[in-house]
């Protein structure tokens, strides 16, 4: 907004500013023009111009779509591969654009603003067709990190008398994460007002999983898809497709060692601090808390922890094994040695496996399952488990070592998809939990993580899930890699339960 921009620069004469503007893009290898609310314009010779008055320099440039003329009156300011000066457009309101160098790291930001500004504007528009006779009372892309609301998402409330209604828009790169940026933004605005809906719009493409979950949430959205040429539509809430989830048969290993390769397997798993786990289609996975470092499958001994190779001696492989275990452990000899950074998620794994029963008395301590059934199409930053309580009821177990807003949508996935399956009575089928009476009934929840790095936004998140799907939060001591401990519970969205002694 201009009550928001810099005090105005003094005018500069027109052939003075002329011959700044040119030296600058005469400099940049790949110029372009930035100007909020608009896709960038790339600055080809041939596609603009200036042509000088008495008051002001005209501005002019086009592409095969779009047509953009400004009078440019001063220079604002000057930066390494940007330059920001003042225009006006016709009917004299003011505005600012920038010149900047694509091919400049310094281009970076100017760019993600423009493009940000683009898609706020695109949401006002969007808006304005979608929701006749509603008043926009605000509209932003500012970035609130006190209460996680992104600058990438654009964010809108809207007014009709009494009755409020909140809108989000999301760019493709975070269409994955759309439905937290959305509910954290209905809850900031449940906080001041009552909000009754919301409005998503999403890239095209990108709308499966958020569908999905919005069939298992306690909200009222109203979700609209979004193209390239920045037309937008609304979406029936029930066209979600198939549910795309695969559940391959389990395979337990053979009791005896088939091959060599698998006869070394079996000796490397004797070593101390090795587990061996399970997989699909008879594979098992060798591991020091939680590294993989070597892999049977296929009838070949894999081994290594960045790049796997056919393994050439059993004496290698158990080398590995007992260097790994030296620097991957808590209280290590040097504690940022990459083989004790890696994959915090997995060394978390690996203690809830051997564990398991810490978590809850009722769960069996075997056999846990990792990633049944698999997510497909889906970057993940959390691992998941699935177990069984003594009375057949299965657990969902959702494990994360750091901070992550996503990890109660992300769990919801795969409760999702197992709830799915256990309904079918897939599992028993595919010969999971052998012997073992399965309930088709929905499966509780469990996150887990250590205490301290749960997200402060994971009980507002929290408060959308339906009672049927029966969350606990679980939270580990701060030294849960030498001690695991339960240090907090916390059903639902209630307030954690916590054990002090560990602080």
């Amino acid at each position: 907004m201009v009550s928001a921009q810099k005090k105005a620069a003094r005018p500069t004469p027109v052939p003075a500013l002329r011959e700044q503007i040119e030296s600058f893009l005469a400099g940049c290898r790949q110029p372009a023009a930035l100007e909020p609310g608009e896709a960038p314009f790339a600055l080809s010779p041939a596609a603009f111009t200036f042509t000088d008055f008495p008051k002001h320099l005209q501005f002019e440039i086009w592409d095969e779509q779009r047509t953009l003329m400004r009078r440019i009156t001063a220079i604002q300011q000057q930066r390494t591969a940007r330059l920001t000066v003042e225009t006006a457009r016709f009917g004299g309101k003011p505005g600012l654009l920038t010149f900047t160098d694509l091919a400049r790291p310094q281009s970076a930001a100017p760019l993600l603003d423009s493009t940000r500004s683009v898609l706020r504007e695109l949401l006002r528009r969007w808006l304005a067709r979608q929701f006749p006779g509603w008043a926009l009372e605000n509209i932003s892309s500012g970035a609130d990190l006190e209460h996680t609301l992104s600058p990438a998402c654009p964010r809108a409330c809207l007014r009709k008398g009494e009755r409020r209604a909140a809108a989000l828009a999301v760019p493709p790169q975070h269409a994955d994460d759309a439905l937290t940026h959305a509910l954290l933004w209905l809850a900031y605005l449940r906080r001041r007002h009552p909000v009754q809906e919301i409005a998503l719009f999403l890239p095209c493409g990108s709308e499966t999983t958020t569908l999905l979950r919005l069939r298992h949430l306690n909200v009222v959205c109203r979700p609209f898809r979004y193209d390239d040429t920045g037309f937008e539509a609304p979406i029936d809430p029930d066209d979600h497709g198939n549910l795309i989830t695969r559940l391959e048969p389990w395979q337990d290993g053979p009791p005896e060692p088939l091959n060599e390769a698998q006869s070394w397997a079996r000796q490397v798993e004797l070593q101390p601090n090795v587990q061996g786990v399970q997989l699909t289609g008879g594979a098992r996975s060798l591991r020091v808390n939680g590294l993989e470092f070597a892999r049977y499958e296929t009838g070949m001994l894999w081994s290594g922890v960045f790049r796997k190779e056919p393994a050439r001696n059993l004496a290698a492989v158990e080398e590995l094994a007992q260097e790994i275990s030296t620097f991957r452990q808590a209280g290590g000899p040097v504690p940022d040695h990459p083989w004790r950074l890696q994959q915090p998620e997995s060394w978390l794994e690996s203690l809830v496996r051997n564990h398991v029963t810490m978590l809850d008395a009722c769960l069996l301590p075997a056999p846990v399952y990792g990633q049944v059934p698999a997510l497909t199409g889906c970057e993940r930053s959390c691992l998941d488990l699935l177990a069984v309580e003594r009375s057949g009821r299965l657990a969902v177990i959702e494990l994360k070592a750091s901070e992550d807003p996503n990890l109660p949508l992300q769990a919801l996935d795969y409760w999702i998809r197992v709830a799915h399956h256990a309904a079918r009575g897939d599992f028993r089928v595919n010969g999971y939990f052998p012997g073992l009476p399965i309930s088709c009934g929905p499966p509780r929840l469990l996150l887990v993580a250590p205490a301290l790095q749960f997200h402060p936004t994971t009980e507002t998140l929290l408060e959308f899930f339906p009672s049927n799907i029966q969350v606990e939060r679980i939270g580990l001591g701060v030294e849960w890699q030498r001690i695991p401990r339960v240090v907090l519970r916390a059903l639902g969205a209630r307030s954690p339960e916590w054990d002090q002694t560990d602080y």
